[in-house]
């Protein structure tokens, strides 16, 4: 319905629409009074003249959602989406979220630029695969026992792990095997990788004893500027401790400092190769070993 164009004289207690007129602001825009108008659901909101006279804002925003050059796609359908009503709210782009229904039964609130370049299709439910039947299944040391039910969208499988927990995985987890225990081979693996010796590892001591950080302005690790004196300071980490080296004028004093607490370093990992690995390598051998003969008994047997 065409908005029919105001002929009164805008000055205070002018009705336009649901607007009263209340006061002048004393500001100008394009060379027009901007009015300070009360909406009838007690809003304040401020109208130059001009828009006043035409009519083009009739309330707050409280009854019309849609501004005026605001597309208005109520109605229009958006792959399974279907446009319902502007809710006001904007993203970060400008752009104006819009309440619509989903042809699964699920509603959503999508922004228009969402909607205009496809990347909003559905309520959520094209994002997640169908439901499968995976009772009785194992997945690593999962066996499905199960079904969950569906939660934030996706399908949830009830599992039993092979160190006896219980534990409720995502389908999509699942199949893409990003989960495949409880949690409890998390530890394992991280202590097996990590080869952590008396609380330090040996794989991070290796590869990043001499690695600089990203951060690192003064090309030597360990050593950085202070801010406030400008003297160069030297510090060392190990066995999840910081070691303060002190504050030295000349960048080589603190890079001399940083070699000679590298020392702790080379101990570490001398005593490493000579106690600890030859005694892992070991065992290692012996598991093999054990595992081939039992091979042999077995092929015998057959």
């Amino acid at each position: 319905m065409a908005i029919k164009s105001i002929t009164k004289k805008i000055r205070p207690g002018v009705r336009v629409g649901h607007l009263t007129v209340s006061a002048d602001t004393g500001r100008r825009k394009n060379g027009y009074i901007i009015w300070d108008c009360v909406c009838d659901c007690g809003n304040t909101i401020a109208l130059d003249k001009r828009t006043l006279e035409r009519g083009t804002i009739t309330d707050c925003g409280c009854i019309t959602k849609i501004r005026p050059g605001q597309r208005d796609v109520t109605g229009q359908r958006f792959g399974m989406l279907t446009a319902q009503y502007c809710t006001g709210q904007k993203d970060k782009t400008g752009a104006y979220y819009w309440h619509c229904v989903c042809d699964c039964g699920g509603e959503v609130d999508a922004s228009l630029h969402q909607l205009q370049a496809g990347y909003r299709k559905s309520c959520g439910c094209l994002s997640h695969p169908a439901l499968k039947d995976y009772i009785g299944k194992r997945f690593g040391r999962l066996v499905v026992t199960e079904y969950a039910g569906k939660i934030n969208g996706m399908h949830r499988w009830k599992c039993r792990c092979d160190c006896g927990n219980e534990t409720i995985v995502g389908q999509t987890l699942l199949q893409t095997g990003r989960t495949r225990s409880c949690g409890c081979i998390r530890p394992e693996v991280v202590r097996e990788n990590l080869k952590l010796i008396d609380g330090t590892s040996v794989t991070l001591l290796e590869r990043n004893a001499n690695r600089l950080c990203s951060n690192n302005t003064s090309g030597y690790t360990g050593v950085y500027r202070q801010r406030k004196t400008g003297r160069w300071a030297s510090q060392i980490c190990f066995k999840g401790k910081t070691y303060y080296l002190g504050a030295y004028d000349e960048i080589q004093d603190a890079v001399k400092a940083r070699e000679r607490a590298e020392e702790m370093y080379s101990e570490f990992l001398e005593w490493y190769y000579e106690e600890y690995a030859p005694a892992k390598k070991a065992k290692s051998a012996l598991a093999a070993a054990s595992q081939a003969a039992v091979g042999t008994e077995v092929t015998g047997i057959i």
